[in-house]
């Protein structure tokens, strides 16, 4: 019998408070690494040099004040707003229903961190620090990674479609 403290994942029984933390510290990890990289980029490289020259895959200091791909630059009052929209979005969707499938809230988590990242930079300096540098693919940081991660998971998810069990409430 389920109790409204108790739910299903993967045969165990755990506690809403575990996935609640489990979802904090995730987002909140991915917050953390995502500052702690763009602020030590701003800090050894300088604006539009990179390490190491020549290297496929090398760390560069660049900011983007738009969106992905370098889309609407300097609308960054606009980008603030979709960000806290989103942030609202992905918290009522982990909350209203509450998903119960532990890689569902992981996905969110990696989301909503991603999405804090990024808003953080807007509203602190104006801009975004990118600096993971492939050829021929624009510029990009934790935050960004997570959010790709955290998307490509939950459409996995929902294309293989939830186990039995997994979905709102314990729901097919």
């Amino acid at each position: 019998m389920q109790t409204p403290q108790t739910k299903p994942s993967g045969g165990r029984v755990l506690s809403l408070r575990r996935r609640d933390v489990l979802f904090l510290s995730l987002a909140a990890a991915v917050i953390a690494f995502d500052q702690l990289t763009k602020h030590l980029v701003r800090a050894y490289i300088d604006p539009g040099d990179t390490f190491p020259e020549g290297c496929a895959v090398r760390l560069v200091n660049v900011t983007n004040t738009g969106a992905a791909f370098g889309i609407l630059q300097n609308q960054g009052a606009f980008l603030v707003i979709t960000s806290l929209v989103g942030v609202v979005a992905i918290l009522l969707y982990y909350l209203y229903p509450p998903f119960e499938y532990w890689p569902m809230t992981a996905a969110l988590a990696l989301v909503l961190g991603g999405a804090i990242g990024n808003l953080s930079d807007r509203i602190r300096l104006g801009e975004v620090t990118d600096f993971i540098d492939f050829p021929h693919y624009p510029a990009f940081n934790v935050a960004d990674s997570s959010i790709v991660v955290g998307v490509a998971v939950l459409a996995g998810l929902l294309a293989l479609g939830l186990p039995r069990g997994a979905g709102p409430k314990g729901e097919p």
